[in-house]
């Protein structure tokens, strides 16, 4: 839990995790190399010098390493760990539901393991949704439409397939529906990352919850004026967050168009761990004040009931989290790394 500089404790959902081995021994080829490098780039630019990993750690790191980052020496009361396959750059998968559920196994109550799936699977792909069901109770799934498989090299939330997976995930209740709209990482295609298919597959599926990973950065305009009129579309603030350091006019940019346009209702911390480790980012965010020409522009303000929103009473609606009864339950979880 963070606590504030005036002592007051803030219950933190960290939405936007990962568990990944991008190491070179599980790299399947030159892709695989890109693809980490790419976002060991994003982690050196973006972050503080005091919080920059060396390459090989960044590549693996353990889950003690995990752990500590988020729960001991970070301020995260409950982690949503998102699984992102890549296999046909990783021969092992980069970051897939059975090696996020086994570090969940250590510690079921603070983390959330969502699966994944590909709709290009055709029938395979709902029979997998099925097997995410029934064998991990997975609350949600993340969206990854650029990844490549084999020859095809990205897909759109509105095709015929992604329909009928959509369509299973709402009859098995899976609400959650985390899609990377945002930067693309090497040798992703950008524009398979494109927005605009959120708005039709929001219309369409009222009762998921599309909870768009980056705010369609690039492509923040886009994803506002549809996140306005879609109640079911909602913005998650990894990649963007990090920029409070690098470029915090920008980010006062990016966080008043989102209130102006979503609200405070809408908006999810997400830390994009391992890329940055979550401390750094709550604490910038807790000090942070939009400027105040930016905020008068747009009629906003940042406030510490809109950051408490944001860091994690949002995302524990969204996920039915009993607040209360997680804090009681917590209060017995290790604060120190429990032997395997």
């Amino acid at each position: 839990m963070y606590r504030t500089p005036e002592g007051k404790d803030i219950f933190v959902v960290d939405g936007h995790t990962h568990f990944w081995d991008g190491s070179p021994e599980n790299q399947k080829n030159i892709h695989g190399k890109q693809f980490i490098e790419c976002f060991y780039a994003y982690h050196t630019g973006l972050s503080p010098k005091e919080q920059l990993w060396e390459k090989s750690k960044f590549e693996k790191y353990s889950a003690d390493d995990l752990y500590r980052d988020l729960f001991i020496d970070g301020p995260d009361d409950v982690a949503i760990v998102q699984s992102t396959y890549l296999k046909d750059f990783y021969k092992n998968g980069f970051n897939t539901i059975e090696r996020n559920a086994e570090v969940a196994k250590r510690y079921p109550e603070r983390f959330i393991v969502n699966g994944a799936f590909d709709p290009r699977d055709g029938e395979k792909a709902l029979e997998y949704i099925h097997f995410l069901k029934e064998t991990y109770n997975v609350k949600g799934v993340k969206m990854y439409t650029a990844e490549w498989n084999g020859a095809s090299k990205g897909w759109k939330l509105t095709d015929p397939d992604a329909y009928k997976c959509f369509e299973l995930c709402d009859k098995l209740g899976i609400r959650n529906i985390h899609v990377h709209k945002g930067p693309t990482i090497i040798p992703l295609s950008k524009d398979a990352f494109d927005v605009h298919d959120v708005d039709h597959a929001a219309t369409d599926f009222q009762n998921l919850n599309w909870i768009v990973e980056h705010c369609g950065l690039p492509r923040l305009d886009d994803f506002c004026w549809i996140a306005t009129q879609e109640t079911n579309v909602y913005g998650g603030l990894a990649v963007a967050l990090p920029f409070i350091h690098a470029r915090p006019r920008y980010f006062g940019e990016v966080i008043a168009e989102l209130l102006f346009w979503l609200g405070p209702e809408k908006i999810l911390f997400g830390s994009d761990y391992a890329i940055w480790t979550p401390r750094w980012l709550v604490e910038k965010f807790w000090a942070y004040q939009i400027p105040q020409d930016i905020a008068a522009e747009r009629g906003v303000q940042l406030t510490d009931e809109i950051k408490e929103k944001i860091l994690g009473l949002n995302a524990a609606r969204l996920y039915n989290i009993d607040i209360e009864a997680k804090k009681k339950a917590l209060a017995s979880a290790p604060f120190s790394i429990a032997a395997e």
